[in-house]
């Protein structure tokens, strides 16, 4: 019984040694998924936002991400002064701005 059992062992598979590309393939593979699927869209919308960012002006009427819907009415280097009621003004940073609305929108809600 024992002669069977070291037989077997001594028949193992001998390890691959195939073209170092093809074994990484899947993981290249997967890389280009992760790619066209996760990054390249990410990067797409970070550049419409910075763009859209560049773009604004007094007057415009946008909504920040905490939700204030407001009026532009001072840009600033890195900040807006955003007024949000009659005679109520707040400032907040140009990133924290996550949508420009149609004119006319805030008079409409």
């Amino acid at each position: 019984m024992s002669f069977a059992v070291s037989s077997v062992i001594a028949q193992a598979a001998p390890a691959a040694a195939g073209n170092p590309i093809i074994t990484f393939l899947p993981l290249i593979g997967l890389f280009v998924v992760f790619y066209f699927l996760m990054i390249r869209p990410q990067m797409k919308r970070q550049k419409e936002h910075r763009t859209m960012l560049a773009a604004l002006s007094k007057g415009d009427e946008v909504v920040t991400n905490g939700g204030i819907a407001g009026r532009v009415e001072e840009v600033g280097e890195s900040f807006l002064t955003v007024e949000i009621a009659p005679n109520v003004k707040v400032r907040v940073q140009k990133g924290a701005v996550s949508q420009v609305l149609p004119k006319g929108s805030l008079k409409s809600a």
